[in-house]
């Protein structure tokens, strides 16, 4: 039922339409619900707009874009008997409802008790008719705490961007940017690009055993891949873990030598069963979504950016038409770092559960998670679905495909939370391979072997309940071993070694970006898209591989000249305390000024010194290209984007041209013509690589598959032949 009306009207505002639209349904025709659009004021764009010289005061206007929005908005408010502002939760949902009521007038209202208009500030954490009518029934006060410290952080973030970015123009080129998180974010990904570029693989080897539970005497020793089944029930599988006492680490055995070594003694060794262990493991459920574990699962689960996922959250979180044509929230607030769920939405889930699959599969006790990150003391619940009822499938007929897909992974989440744990039954199997007398040492080692006695193990686990599982899928697998006893022989059917190397650490994805900001303190739920969604926008970092962040050239030079003249501001360390402190601002604890003083000092005279000490990095480069519309020589410039070709005649010519990559050999042989090289190249808009002949159009040999990758898979199956 709509919330009852009162004797004159109020105006309810919002940010957006949709969020209007919908709110609209569950209050009476006495309210006027109307949106602002997102911001109605802002520092100008044309200079600093911030008083460094004194108390660092803003010089707040209201943008060309939004003057007729707040036109609209006082004349709906003249004839109003309030102002609810119903904008969100959390530090920039508060701000905008101070920016609303200085923008309005609201705080220079007449004193006379009949001009007077009763403003009130509401707040819920889900688009439902109980939320808006809770939320409305007590409204509460201003919170300016959360105000100053969106302020705090406008004002910290504007200092960097408009006094670093004119220094970089200077000394780089122009169109180059700086910014407070953005800059940590790709120093992140600049240092993992060069850990890779440094990386040598170290090669190391693995040994594993096929083994029967029958007793064979006369079995043959098999090295090659053409052994029996090892599905069978019979038999299992067990890798080297220790040698003598000592436990293997991952370079235990460096070569192949060492590898042949083992091998060709344990061909006489009696194998024996050394110990059973069998016990029940449980794996609970994972906690509800927060914003960076909702972006992260939605990457690896649906390939979403961060960016898409805030999108689509957003709209579900605004409200979506269903129940004949009417909008409502589907999920909670999507910007927050708590885990806390409300004693409504969980009773609400578990009597879901036990109506649709029965008691057992609801938990025997109520479950709760505790917040762990720094700063969630301003969010107040974990995203969840607003109606636990409200299943995927139901409504699906009403949602885009991507809104289903991240409406279906926040119902599930939060459903599973209220499920039992999954029980498996795990059993570990040690088996000790005996040799009768000692093996020689390797030549290829310094210690001698200890060779009496070699540890392998084996471990299985078979699904025995599946719990929360059953709605949250992650992947296991049952792994059955036979039934063994101790001091059980059995026989060898074959030794398996391998070859392996180490592998560089991966390249950072948007989730494990969002993943390390979250772990550092960087960054704040709502700043997580946006930053990753900046450096690339800005050409510091580009995709590779679709998945993979890849810093630019400009990215690595900007990022190089920051970290040596201006440490703090990419420093991991100060750009944390820099959050903590912004935290404080909004418990309370401190004021704002202050915080941009101890900030600014420090930072303007750094600055003023850099500006001449600093001499101007770059240098173009000559080629031997003639400029086809003048005929002067072409240079290598660099731009925003990277290098480009221009004519050595600017201004008075102003060609310039894309500049071509040298293509990427990868050093093999093209396996068709046998002639040409095989080299990388891009599909045509330079998203996805590919692999071909380097005697393209003579030859069309191509593939998806890097040929290096499937070469040393090759040499290292050939490898393990002994």
């Amino acid at each position: 039922m709509p919330v009852k009306s009162t004797t004159h009207k109020k105006l309810v505002i919002v940010e957006s339409p949709t969020k209007a639209r919908t709110i609209s349904r569950f209050v009476g025709g006495n309210f006027i619900v109307d949106s602002s659009y997102g911001h109605v004021r802002d520092l100008p764009r044309s200079k600093l707009g911030i008083d460094v010289e004194g108390d660092f005061t803003p010089q707040y206007l209201i943008p060309q874009k939004a003057r007729p929005v707040v036109a609209k908005l006082k004349k709906e408010m003249a004839d109003a008997e309030g102002v609810i502002l119903a904008t969100d939760e959390d530090r920039e949902g508060e701000a905008i409802a101070w920016h609303l009521i200085k923008a309005l007038g609201l705080d220079e209202q007449k004193t006379k008790k009949d001009k007077q208009k009763t403003i009130e500030r509401i707040v819920f954490h889900e688009i439902t008719e109980k939320a808006i009518k809770e939320a409305i029934a007590h409204p509460r006060d201003l919170d300016m705490n959360l105000v100053d410290a969106q302020q705090a952080r406008r004002v910290l973030d504007r200092i960097v961007g408009y006094k670093l970015s004119p220094f970089l123009w200077k000394k780089v080129f122009g169109g180059l940017s700086a910014g407070r998180v953005q800059s940590v974010a790709v120093r992140l990904i600049v240092e993992r690009e060069r850990e890779i570029e440094k990386f040598k693989p170290q090669e190391y080897w693995t040994i594993a055993a096929l083994l029967r539970k029958s007793q064979a005497p006369n079995h043959k020793l098999q090295t090659n891949s053409q052994s029996q089944n090892a599905d069978s029930p019979d038999e299992f599988e067990a890798k080297l873990i220790k040698i003598g006492d000592k436990t293997l680490d991952k370079f235990a055995i460096p070569d192949e030598n060492t590898a042949k070594t083992i091998v060709n003694a344990l061909d006489a060794a009696e194998w024996t069963v050394e110990r059973v262990d069998k016990k029940s493991v449980s794996k609970n459920p994972l906690p509800p979504y927060t914003t960076s574990t909702l972006q992260q699962d939605a990457f690896r689960r649906l390939r979403f950016s961060a960016k898409r996922t805030m999108m689509l959250a957003q709209q579900l979180y605004e409200g979506i038409a269903i129940d004949g044509g009417g909008s409502v929230g589907l999920i909670t607030y999507m910007r927050t770092d708590s885990l806390n769920m409300s004693a409504d939405a969980i009773s609400a889930g578990r009597d879901f559960l036990a109506g649709t699959f029965g008691e057992k599969y609801v938990s025997a006790e109520t479950r709760r998670f505790r917040t762990k990150s720094k700063g969630a003391q301003e969010a107040h619940e974990a995203i969840r679905p607003t109606d636990p009822f409200r299943t995927p499938e139901s409504v699906r007929p009403h949602l885009e495909p991507s809104q289903y897909k991240l409406y279906d992974l926040v119902w599930r989440r939060f459903i599973a939370t209220q499920m039992p744990a999954a029980i498996f039954d795990a059993t570990t199997v040690d088996v000790s391979a005996n040799l009768k007398s000692q093996l020689p040492s390797a030549s290829s080692t310094n210690d001698q072997l200890p060779t009496t006695n070699y540890t392998f193990r084996s471990t299985g686990q078979i699904m025995r309940f599946d719990g929360f599982l059953k709605i949250y899928p992650i992947k296991t697998e049952d792994i059955t071993l036979p039934d063994l006893t101790e001091k059980e022989r059995l026989a060898l059917q074959k030794l398996a070694p391998e070859q392996h190397f180490t592998i560089p650490p991966p390249r950072y994805t948007e989730a494990s970006l969002v993943k390390i900001l979250e772990q550092h303190g960087i960054g704040r739920p709502s700043t997580y898209a946006p930053t990753i969604s900046t450096i690339q926008d800005r050409g510091y970092v580009e995709r590779f591989e679709r998945k993979y962040l890849k810093p630019t050239e400009t990215g690595c030079m900007v990022n190089d000249i920051l970290v040596l003249h201006f440490p703090d501001i990419v420093d991991i360390e100060f750009t944390a305390r820099m959050e903590d402190r912004l935290d404080q601002i909004a418990e309370g604890q401190t004021p704002w000024a202050p915080v941009i003083k101890e900030f600014y000092g420090p930072f303007a005279k750094n600055l003023e010194q850099k500006y001449e000490e600093v001499q101007k990095t770059t240098v173009d480069e000559t080629t031997d290209e003639i400029c086809d519309k003048c005929g002067k020589p072409m240079i290598i410039k660099r731009g925003r984007f990277g290098k480009f070709l221009a004519c050595s005649g600017f201004p008075d010519c102003k060609n310039a041209k894309t500049l071509k990559k040298a293509p990427e050999s990868t050093g093999l042989v093209c396996p068709k013509c046998a002639q040409g090289d095989i080299i990388v190249r891009y599909t045509k808009k330079g998203r996805r690589p590919f692999y071909g002949c380097s005697r393209y159009p003579d030859c069309d040999y191509a593939t998806w598959d890097d040929p290096r990758k499937v070469h040393a898979m090759t040499d290292a199956r050939e490898s393990t032949s002994l």
